[in-house]
Order: C-alpha cells, then sequence, then structure tokens
C-alpha cells in the first residue's frame, strides 16, 4: 500500500469519525441540560413552598399545619408522580422545615 492510498484512506475515515464525535457530544450535552434542568425544578418546588408558608404566617399569624393547607389555601402545586415533600413543622411561629426529594423512576 503506498502513502497516498494510506492518505485518502485517512481523508475517508475522518469525516465519519469528526460525525462521530459531534454527535457524542451533543448528546452528552442534552443528557446534562435535562439534569440540570430537573434539579432547577426541585429547587423552584421548595422555595415555592417556602413563600407559601411565609404568605400564610404573614397573612394569619401561624405557619401552616400541613402541606395541604398550602396546596389547598396558597396555590401550591406540587407533581407528586416526580417529587416527594417532607413538610414538618415545629411550632406555629416557627418556619416548617421543609425537603424536596425527587424520585427515582
Amino acid at each position: 500500500m503506498s502513502i497516498r492510498n494510506t492518505i485518502e484512506m485517512f481523508r475517508g475515515l475522518l469525516f465519519p469519525l469528526i460525525a462521530l464525535c459531534a454527535l457524542l457530544f451533543f448528546f452528552t450535552a442534552v443528557a446534562n441540560l435535562s439534569r440540570g434542568y430537573s434539579g432547577e425544578e426541585q429547587r423552584q418546588l421548595e422555595e415555592a413552598i417556602r413563600r407559601g408558608a411565609a404568605a400564610c404566617y404573614a397573612d394569619e399569624g401561624v405557619y401552616p399545619d400541613t402541606l395541604d393547607y398550602l396546596v389547598e389555601h396558597y396555590g401550591i402545586r406540587i407533581d407528586e408522580s416526580r417529587y416527594v415533600v417532607d413538610y414538618s413543622i415545629f411550632a406555629e411561629n416557627l418556619m416548617p422545615d421543609i425537603t424536596v426529594l425527587k424520585k427515582e423512576r
């Protein structure tokens, strides 16, 4: 095999190799983006619950006893198929402990 044939063979493989690398990079970027979006959504849900609890305290003078009260009276929406919320209240005048966890699929 001559050097010219070897160079032609590498030229023929160069484009598919570059295309494969570009596709791998694209799919990796999309996967990372979707993971980041999910984490942001989880953080926003936790913040919305905290704001709802604070609004309840400002309006009524006490933090809500249950998460259901916030959902019913303050418009909090929780996608229960994706998230689990732990809402623990210690006293009427202390901010509840709020934890949002993503469910594993």
